[in-house]
């Protein structure tokens, strides 16, 4: 059970910030006996893997907090965060020293795709909400909403390692405030409909 929670902790991170809950797996299982990778997994410790991890992890912290940019990136997250939720998830949920499953260990397939899963719903809702709160606040929500999201992304990861338990309540809270985020999109776009209809335009 924990090595699941584990694994949905990291894909829901992912789906916020692809790297960070990339990275912090890789540098624990570099650094660390905390994370020990399954067999198949060992690439992600690797020099070049963390080296290029970090690049883009700073990339995207720039990036992420720029009108307009933030929805290219978003756009580009489509792949990049269910891809890295689905690595992060298999990795971790067949980890030796957490709660490793042997049955998750004979099926990697099945944290990869619930792995994707997890990290694809996270993504979605950030990246619907983004460009409509970028709309209504001029851009000024992007850099506000983008360090919340990377704060979520590193709260996430570390109580999945470290805390499953905690990651399962703060993994529910997150989807409840993207739900809320979504339904207050919904009713932005029905009030601005609205206005369209009354002032006669289709």
């Amino acid at each position: 059970m924990f090595a699941a929670l584990t694994g949905a902790g990291l894909s829901a991170a992912a789906g916020l910030n692809a790297y960070i809950p990339f990275l912090l797996v890789a540098l624990l299982a570099r650094f660390t006996d905390v994370v020990n990778l399954p067999a198949g997994f060992e690439w992600v410790e690797s020099t070049w893997a963390i080296v290029i991890g970090a690049v883009l992890l700073m990339g995207e912290v720039v990036v992420d907090k720029i009108p307009a940019l933030d929805s290219v990136n978003d756009a580009l997250g489509t792949v990049v965060r269910p891809a890295s939720g689905a690595v992060v998830f298999a990795a971790t949920a067949a980890a030796a020293d957490l709660d490793s499953s042997a049955w998750m260990t004979d099926h990697p397939w099945v944290g990869l795709i619930g792995g994707a899963i997890v990290a694809g719903i996270f993504h979605t809702g950030k990246a619907a909400a983004r460009p409509v709160a970028n709309a209504g606040t001029a851009g000024f929500a992007a850099p506000v909403l983008s360090t919340a999201e990377d704060a979520a992304a590193v709260t996430l990861s570390l109580a999945a390692v470290f805390a499953p338990v905690l990651a399962l309540v703060l993994l529910l809270l997150v989807a409840w405030m993207l739900w809320r985020a979504w339904r207050s999109v919904v009713r932005m776009r029905e009030r601005r409909a609205d206005r369209r209809r009354a002032a006669g335009v289709v």
